[in-house]
C-alpha cells in the first residue's frame, strides 16, 4: 500500500536521478521506503534518465518515470504528477538535490497530522548555502516579498511543499480530477496551491513548515532564466487579481516597485 508519493520534475537530470533516489530511500528506512513512490516526471529530456530509471527499478527501488513529450513547463509537471500519483500524501520537490531528500520523512510525518507541509528557508537557525550567488539571494528575496500578501506561508516560493491529497482533487479513483481554478502555467505551483486550495481556515494553522537547508546545484543546470522571471510576474498578477480584485491590484504595482528598487540597490 503507498501512502505517499513524492514527485520530482524534470528536464536533463539524468545525473541528479540516482543520487536522489539513493538518498531518499535511505532517509526514509525500510518500513516508509515500502509505502512511498517516488515518480520523475521528465518533459522528453533524452538524456538517458529514462534509462537511469529502469537501473534503479532493477536494483529495487520503488521509482518510475513519465516522460511528456507534447507538454512542458515546471507546474503542469507537478500536477501531471500528482495525478498519476497513488499516495494520499503528496510531496513535491526538486530534482537538482538543493531540496535535502533527507527532510522528505519529516513532511511525512507532519503531513499526516496536518493539511499542507513547507520546507521553508527562512526559520530560525537556517542559513542558505554560503556559495549561493548574491543575485540568486536577492531574487528569491525580492519573489518572496511579492508573494507574502497572498498566503500566510512563510516561504510561499518554496518548491519543496507537500499536501493531503484530498485538498486537492474531487472525486475518487479514475474519476478523481483537479479542483478547479488551479493554473498549471505558473512557475511557482507551490504559491498557486496555496492561494487557491480550501485549507482549514484560509491556511492560518493549517499550514506546517518544515525548516531546510537550501543547497548549491552539483550537476546539470538551473532553469532560471529571464523568461520565467517574466511568467512569475504573469502568475503573481493572476493571484492577485483571484484574491483580492482587479481593484487591489495596484497593490501588487506598487510593491514591484519597490521590489524593482530593492534589486538596484545592489547593483548601482
Amino acid at each position: 500500500m503507498i501512502s505517499c508519493s513524492v514527485i520530482v520534475p524534470a528536464y536533463h537530470e539524468k545525473l541528479n536521478v540516482e543520487p536522489l533516489t539513493r538518498r531518499l530511500f535511505e532517509a526514509l528506512g525500510n518500513k516508509k521506503s515500502k509505502e512511498t513512490e517516488l515518480i520523475f516526471v521528465d518533459d522528453n529530456s533524452q538524456d538517458g534518465s529514462v534509462e537511469e530509471v529502469e537501473r534503479l527499478q532493477k536494483a529495487g527501488y520503488n521509482v518510475r518515470i513519465i516522460v511528456r513529450t507534447t507538454e512542458r513547463g515546471l507546474s503542469s509537471a507537478v500536477l501531471r504528477g500528482f495525478k498519476e500519483a497513488k499516495g494520499q500524501y503528496l510531496i513535491c520537490m526538486d530534482a537538482d538535490l538543493q531540496h535535502p531528500p533527507e527532510v522528505v520523512p519529516t513532511m511525512i510525518q507532519q503531513l499526516e497530522k496536518n493539511p499542507f507541509v513547507l520546507g521553508t528557508r527562512y526559520a530560525p537557525g537556517i542559513e542558505i548555502d554560503k556559495d549561493w550567488p548574491l543575485y540568486r539571494r536577492v531574487i528569491s528575496s525580492g519573489a518572496r516579498l511579492l508573494a507574502l500578501p497572498l498566503t500566510p506561508a512563510s516561504d510561499p516560493m518554496s518548491g519543496f511543499f507537500g499536501l493531503q491529497s484530498k485538498y486537492l482533487f474531487n472525486g475518487e479513483g479514475d474519476q478523481r480530477h483537479i479542483i478547479e481554478g488551479i493554473n498549471d502555467k505558473g512557475f511557482k505551483i507551490a504559491l498557486e496551491l496555496l492561494t487557491k486550495i480550501p485549507l482549514p481556515n484560509g491556511g492560518k494553522g493549517s499550514i506546517v513548515d518544515v525548516p531546510f537547508t537550501f543547497g548549491v546545484r552539483v550537476e546539470g543546470e538551473s532553469k532560471l532564466s529571464s523568461k520565467v522571471m517574466i511568467q512569475y510576474l504573469q502568475q503573481l498578477k493572476d493571484l492577485y487579481i483571484y484574491k483580492f480584485g482587479i481593484a487591489q491590484l495596484l497593490i501588487f504595482l506598487v510593491l514591484l516597485v519597490l521590489v524593482a528598487l530593492y534589486f538596484l540597490s545592489f547593483f548601482l
